[in-house]
């Protein structure tokens, strides 16, 4: 079994990788420095070198916090390459092999937008959007799509977002009404669990890992 985990260097990519070189031991964790989705042009290469993939998790660093007024263009272009165009194009060109799994780790505000986060929003629901039609499309060949939406993780990138401070920390736990922040390997878990035992009935679902916090009933 060949497995590809895109940002999987640090964070909830990391976490999945190591899980997944549980149950195979030829599970590539890509870096943004392996790989930046931003640039196109990296798309042929990945491609070219990773071939007959049985389990691919798209994953990548999200976009800062912005007011849409402060939004530039560079921005719009950079993040809908980052975010969306990149894994389009090599979805589109990498080979996938039956019985296979396509996993997004994108965000609970795929569900319940955050005004702040409109670049992370348009880019991460549009590709959601991709990848449910994809669940149609590939499950002729019993190749499952599934959208993992986390919510906070206890993650470096969080811990940055917090200044690695304590207080800020508890102040998030106290404001989301909660115990704590889980792990990220709660969710690589539930990845090497679907694809250890072989599940299918997920496919084209949006599964959260957010504690409860969004309020949408689907």
């Amino acid at each position: 079994m060949r497995c590809l985990v895109f940002a999987g260097s640090r964070g909830i990519g990391k976490a999945i990788a190591n899980k997944l070189t549980e149950i195979s031991k030829k599970t590539f964790a890509l870096s943004s420095k392996d790989c930046d989705t931003s640039k196109i042009s990296n798309v042929d290469n990945i491609v070219a070198k990773y071939k007959n993939l049985d389990v691919i998790v798209l994953n990548t660093g999200g976009p800062p916090a912005k007011d849409f007024k402060n939004i530039k263009y560079n921005d719009w272009v950079k993040y809908f390459n980052q975010l969306f165009l990149f894994f389009v194009l090599f979805l589109q060109r990498v080979s996938i092999n039956k019985n296979g799994y396509i996993f997004l780790i994108s965000s609970l505000h795929v569900k319940e937008p955050n005004e702040k986060l409109i670049l992370s929003n348009a880019y991460r629901i549009a590709l959601v959007s991709v990848l449910k039609s994809l669940s149609i499309i590939l499950r002729k060949k019993n190749i499952s799509v599934i959208n993992i939406a986390p919510g906070p993780t206890n993650t470096d990138r969080l811990n940055k977002l917090l200044k690695n401070n304590k207080s800020n920390i508890k102040a998030l736990v106290k404001n989301l009404g909660v115990n704590n922040i889980p792990e990220a390997t709660e969710i690589a878990e539930f990845v090497k669990l679907v694809v250890q035992k072989k599940l299918n009935s997920l496919n084209g679902q949006t599964v959260g890992f957010d504690m409860g916090i969004n309020k949408f009933i689907f």
